[in-house]
């Protein structure tokens, strides 16, 4: 298959398999979304291989059709740097979450299956979608599939769960529907009625608007994508949604959906209300620290180990928007690292605690613990997982969290009216952000030493100490006859992972060290689209033509050092 065509074919593969899981019998269901899945990752893989990372700044691999020609809607698709690199962590995701649920699921099968692949098919439209219609309705496709999961397969309190994560997510879309709406009117009424909903044309009309309309444009967009990040105080649906979700669905929830709202600040927010963005930078990362803080000593205190890797996530997103909205090259990149890092280390972290809630049927830290005794290979994921979801050097983890870091510290010219404000006043000092990048820095920082001794107590509880175990065995044990058992009150105390476990497992894992060890080929995919995102921010800004690189040097210097800036 050549270009044309091939992103199509990552969003209708998925859907076919669905439709023979659901008409195909039961006992098939979980084979035929593994074959589905597996195979959407070999187009995947050609797609990657096609496509001209050199040129990633603009949609690539493009291909459109007429959908509805009186108001100019296509179906329009094509990536980036940014949109490739998250259609490949979906793709990644997908056999994994088939695979987990091979034992966890064992009722509706071909329900479940069915529903997990429409998801897949929505997120990869999301991703690749260069037309606002078919973006939009990928955006809010996700909630169906994902509703009915959370509330047919989740916990005991699915439907709440459910109910709450359709509702919130909900009403925030419909008002950025609102923002998107107003942005095509302005431009129809801008060029004799002429109505397109082109992503690339619609940025043009938007980026020319008046300030003080492209900060009711950022607040509608903002709603929308900030529920689904979710940033504080905008996240109290995700807790409960991914406590209360499958296996496979907090997979999914932490891997890809909440980037969801990430990939629309970079890809709508910025270049469509760059102004009120730059004005409004320095508020958002405040809500940031905020949310980075709250979120640490919220987990502080659980004890549902499940409920604290969710929380982190408020956490850890706190960090990724911090990187994007400082505004330079090295936070804007860490973030979009970040968006990588974060859905590979949770994702495992969230695989391994439901291998472990198969077998006890509990979460609780004060039921569980020094299950290194019994299950060392567990035990040893856990701990790789739970270090690279701290930031330990070498791993993922800690080069995005370094990046939005220093990205952060380095924001304070843009933040003090380098850039642009609402008011129109380009002088320095004039923004509400002042001087104080070093001190949000410096404030992130101890969030990390926070989450640190979160994730650290949480291990030390789980993985050492004496062997506990639900159903009174604790430390005497029983005889193991050869098989899993997925309900620790029969008697039977569980083996170690099985290799089928250990193979959803590994593939993550390997990104976690190759993406910690050497980060240069990801960085150097997703530059060009970055310095895309921010020439367009820049540019509205004058007098401020240039972009701010990661030593300050000006966009036709950084153009020419590109290669050794990446090596450095």
């Amino acid at each position: 298959m050549n270009s044309f065509g091939i992103l199509a074919a990552l969003m209708v593969v998925p859907l076919l398999f669905a439709g023979a899981v659901a008409f195909l019998p039961a006992k098939n269901a979980k084979h035929i979304a593994l074959a589905g899945t597996l195979l959407a990752c070999v187009f995947g893989a050609a797609a990657a291989w096609m496509f001209p990372w050199s040129m990633s700044d603009t949609p690539q691999l493009t291909s459109e059709a007429e959908w509805i020609p009186a108001l100019g809607i296509k179906f329009a698709l094509g990536a980036d740097g940014v949109s490739m690199a998250l259609i490949l962590l979906t793709l990644l995701l997908g056999p994994i979450c088939v695979a987990c649920s091979f034992t966890a699921i064992t009722e509706r099968e071909r329900t479940y299956y069915a529903w997990l692949l429409v998801l897949q098919a929505a997120m990869t439209g999301v991703f690749a979608a260069q037309d606002l219609v078919l973006f939009y309705i990928c955006f809010e496709f996700t909630l169906i599939p994902m509703y009915f999961l959370i509330s047919l397969y989740g916990s005991t309190n699915r439907r709440k769960a459910a109910i709450k994560f359709f509702l919130y997510t909900f009403v925030g879309s419909v008002v950025a529907l609102a923002g998107f709406v107003f942005v095509a009117w302005s431009h129809a009424s801008a060029n004799a009625g002429q109505w397109t909903f082109d992503v690339a044309a619609l940025q043009k009309t938007a980026a020319g608007l008046e300030p003080s309309t492209q900060g009711w444009v950022l607040l509608a967009l903002m709603l929308g994508f900030a529920v689904k990040v979710p940033l504080f105080p905008v996240h109290t649906w995700l807790p409960l949604a991914h406590t209360e979700a499958p296996t496979a669905g907090s997979v999914v929830l932490a891997g890809v959906l909440l980037k969801l709202g990430t990939y629309g600040m970079l890809r709508f927010a910025m270049p469509y209300a760059p102004l009120a963005f730059a004005e409004y930078a320095p508020l958002m990362a405040t809500l940031c620290i905020v949310g980075i803080l709250y979120g640490g000593l919220i987990c502080w205190v659980q004890q549902d180990v499940k409920k604290l890797v969710a929380y982190s996530s408020v956490a850890h997103l706190g960090f990724c928007i911090l990187g994007m909205v400082a505004l330079n090259n090295t936070g804007l990149r860490g973030s979009v690292l970040y968006m990588i890092n974060h859905g590979l280390s949770t994702g495992g972290l969230f695989l391994l605690i439901g291998m472990v809630y198969e077998r006890f049927h509990t979460r609780d830290m004060r039921e569980l613990g020094g299950l290194a005794a019994r299950m060392p290979v567990w035990s040893s994921f856990m701990v790789f997982f739970a270090m690279a979801s701290v930031g330990l050097p070498g791993l993922n983890g800690f080069v995005s969290e370094f990046m939005c870091l220093m990205g952060t510290f380095q924001a304070s010219p843009l933040w003090s009216g380098g850039v642009c404000t609402i008011s129109g006043d380009a002088t320095p000092g004039a923004s509400i952000g002042g001087n104080l990048g070093p001190i949000y820095a410096a404030i992130a920082g101890l969030g990390m030493i926070i989450a640190a001794m979160y994730i650290l107590m949480m291990v030390g509880k789980v993985v050492w100490g004496p062997l506990k175990i639900p159903g009174g065995h604790g430390d005497h044990g029983h005889a193991d006859h050869g098989h899993d058992s997925h309900d620790g009150s029969h008697g039977v105390l569980p083996r170690d992972l099985s290799f089928r476990e250990v193979a959803v497992l590994m593939p993550l894992a390997v990104c976690c060290v190759w993406l910690g060890v050497y980060p240069k080929p990801a960085l150097e995919a997703i530059d060009p689209a970055v310095r895309h995102v921010l020439q367009t921010v820049h540019s509205a800004g004058k007098p401020a033509p240039t972009i701010q690189g990661d030593l300050g040097t000006s966009e036709p210097a950084v153009r020419e050092a590109d290669k050794s800036e990446v090596e450095r």
